[in-house]
C-alpha cells in the first residue's frame, strides 16, 4: 500500500482517481485547489504524486518547481496527469520536472501501470 497525493480540480476526475486508487488499497491524499499540493507533499510525505497541469488559478508546473526545489519533496515522483497532448507540450511537461506524462483521456490500465512503474 502506498500514499499518494492527487491534485486534481476536476471534482469527477478526482472522485474516479480516488475509488480507483482505492480499490488498489492505496491511501489517497487529495489537494483540488493545488494551492496546497506543496505542503501537503512536505507533511505526508506521499509515495507519488499525480499532477493535473491545467488547474484554477496555478499551473502544475509551477507546483512541480516548488517541489523538485525542495529538498523535502524533490525525491517524490510526479506523473503529470493532463489533457495538454501535443508533442511539445510533453516536452515542455517534462523539462519543468515531472516524472512521467500521461494525456486525458487514459484508461484505466495505463494509470496503473505508470503508477507501478514508480511504487516499485
Amino acid at each position: 500500500m502506498a500514499k499518494i497525493l492527487v491534485v486534481e480540480d476536476n471534482e469527477l476526475n478526482l472522485k474516479l482517481f480516488c475509488d480507483l486508487l482505492t480499490i488498489k488499497k492505496h491511501q489517497v491524499i487529495t489537494s483540488q485547489e493545488g494551492h496546497d499540493a506543496f505542503q501537503l507533499a512536505k507533511d505526508q510525505q506521499p509515495d507519488l504524486i499525480l499532477m493535473d497541469i491545467q488547474l484554477n488559478g496555478i499551473s502544475g508546473t509551477d507546483i512541480v518547481h516548488e517541489l523538485k526545489a525542495s529538498i523535502d519533496t524533490k525525491s517524490i515522483p510526479v506523473i503529470a496527469v493532463t489533457a495538454f497532448a501535443m508533442k511539445h507540450d510533453e516536452e515542455k511537461i517534462m523539462s519543468e520536472g515531472c516524472d512521467m506524462y500521461l494525456s486525458k483521456p487514459l484508461s484505466i490500465e495505463q494509470l496503473f501501470e505508470a503508477i507501478d512503474r514508480y511504487l516499485k
